[in-house]
């Protein structure tokens, strides 16, 4: 027992013996006065003095009782908490604090991310190809990006720029209301709702082939509303267009999300590429709805939806088209195994009056470089991933591998498909967060494609189009991010 509740009891036992005292002090003198001054003469009443006699008496005991219990009380007793002593409860804490490596302004928190890329395999650099990663063997500087997320009571929103070698762009843009019920809306440059989850099926930094058509983590500017009933979520989406056109060196590419473009190219009827005419679509009125239910109660949780999307498209140098995609897709967990499928149709509806010539191909865009993109398809993707938490390895907290595959197989006879094949794994440790990707490619313009020179849209380019080469190349791709 500490010292200072020792403390407490010892000043009220020491009351007690001034009270005693102070009884002692009044009954003393008056005793004393009844010796030294007896009734003159015994002039008084014997019974009156009697009756005195007996009060003081009682008086005496009195204090010697209350003297007696204050000796007898342990002085280590500890006293009941007064109304000053008595500690106040704590503040309930209604929201967890911020990472320390978070910077927060009121309701608006600051963060952002810093990525670096390793790039090995049959990517030779050249200046009219894509400029994500390139150069075979090399370390260089990717990403570069500032983000602020904005949390007011039912407020929310978010913000994200990012930096490339060479252009740069706005990533997401939207304010939003979080109802009570659970349900958000969305207003802005926000992630169209379309397939699984926000990057498809795909778990690696290269994403599947959905990505490059512009079928996951596709930003667009319009209104998205995400609800639940019971099991079943739902998200709706009217989108007026595609995210706008950052600064870069292509006419319309410098973005981050695969869109339609305007193309600054033409083409003469033996595919090669000639002059400069602003050519191709842009997106406008899109919808989008999406839905996926929940079955928990089943020995392998699972989540089945479908994905809708219709939209126009505005011709620069053609009649205006249309769009559509639609989608079945679905994801199973088990203790930590995530297996995850889909399966989409989709076709871009334009008329073959247009500098391309053909209504199979049209241009689109992404990290300031654009191409022509099959212009109907199916596209099947798989990814299988483990979460591993390595809670005895002090500077690593998990590792996920995983092996993915997808293909853009597509309508017409004369396109050879676009296979992608990944195996890698995503390591973690508190904000840094680094992919180890080995990928394998008869068709993207991020794995290889030997240096082809984009002459002619039909002889060559292992591309996400006529794929004319149709030959395998590979990737070693480690990208080193921290986020902070």
């Amino acid at each position: 027992m500490s010292s200072i509740a020792h403390c407490a009891n010892p000043s009220k036992n020491a009351d007690r013996q001034r009270a005693s005292s102070r009884v002692l002090l009044i009954a003393l003198p008056a005793l004393a006065a009844s010796l030294a001054f007896p009734t003159a003469g015994f002039a008084a009443d014997e019974t009156a003095l009697q009756q005195r006699i007996a009060e003081l008496e009682r008086q005496l005991a009195e204090a010697r009782m209350q003297l007696a219990e204050g000796a007898a009380e342990p002085i280590d007793a500890p006293a009941a908490p007064s109304a000053q002593t008595q500690p106040e409860p704590e503040p309930e804490i209604t929201a967890a604090p911020p990472p320390a490596d978070k910077i927060t302004f009121g309701p608006l928190t600051i963060g952002g991310a810093l990525r670096a890329n390793y790039v090995l395999g049959d990517y030779p650099g050249r200046g009219n190809g894509p400029s994500r990663g390139g150069n075979g063997g090399n370390f260089e500087l990717e990403t570069f990006r500032i983000n602020a997320d904005l949390k007011y009571e039912n407020l929310v929103g978010k913000l994200e720029y990012r930096w490339y070698d060479g252009y740069n762009f706005v990533h997401t843009g939207w304010l939003g209301w979080d109802f009570d019920d659970g349900s958000q809306l969305q207003v802005g440059v926000n992630r169209v709702p379309f397939g699984p989850g926000p990057y498809g099926v795909s778990q690696s930094w290269f994403f599947d082939q959905h990505y490059y058509v512009g079928l996951a983590d596709d930003m667009d500017l319009g209104i998205k509303y995400s609800t639940s009933v019971g099991d079943l979520r739902l998200d709706f989406g009217y989108y007026a267009r595609s995210e706008w056109d950052g600064n870069g060196t292509s006419r319309d590419s410098a973005r981050y999300s695969y869109d339609a473009v305007i193309w600054d190219s033409a083409v003469d009827e033996d595919g090669n590429v000639v002059g400069s005419a602003p050519n191709g679509y842009e997106e406008r009125n899109q919808f989008n709805i999406r839905a996926i239910y929940a079955l928990e109660d089943i020995a392998v949780p699972t989540e089945i939806g479908g994905s809708l999307q219709y939209g126009q498209l505005k011709g620069r140098r053609a009649d205006d088209g249309s769009h559509w995609a639609a989608s079945v897709h679905m994801t199973n967990s088990w203790n930590n195994w995530l297996l995850a499928t889909q399966l989409t149709r989709y076709k871009l509806d334009i008329d073959d009056d247009n500098a391309l010539g053909t209504d199979e191909l049209i241009p689109m865009g992404a990290f300031d470089f654009a191409w022509p993109v099959a212009a109907d398809a199916w596209i099947p993707a798989v990814s299988l991933s483990y979460l591993y938490e390595t809670n005895r390895i002090p500077w690593l907290d998990s590792v996920r591998p995983y092996v993915e595959y997808s293909n853009i197989i597509k309508a017409d006879d004369d396109f050879n498909d676009s296979e992608m094949f990944i195996v890698g794994a995503a390591w973690a440790r508190g904000g840094w967060y680094i992919y180890s990707d080995m990928a394998w490619s008869n068709g993207n313009f991020f794995v290889g494609d030997n240096g082809d020179d984009y002459s002619n849209l039909f002889a060559g380019a292992g591309d996400f189009g006529v794929n004319g080469n149709d030959r395998w190349n590979y990737r070693l791709n480690i990208n080193f991010g921290y986020y902070f």
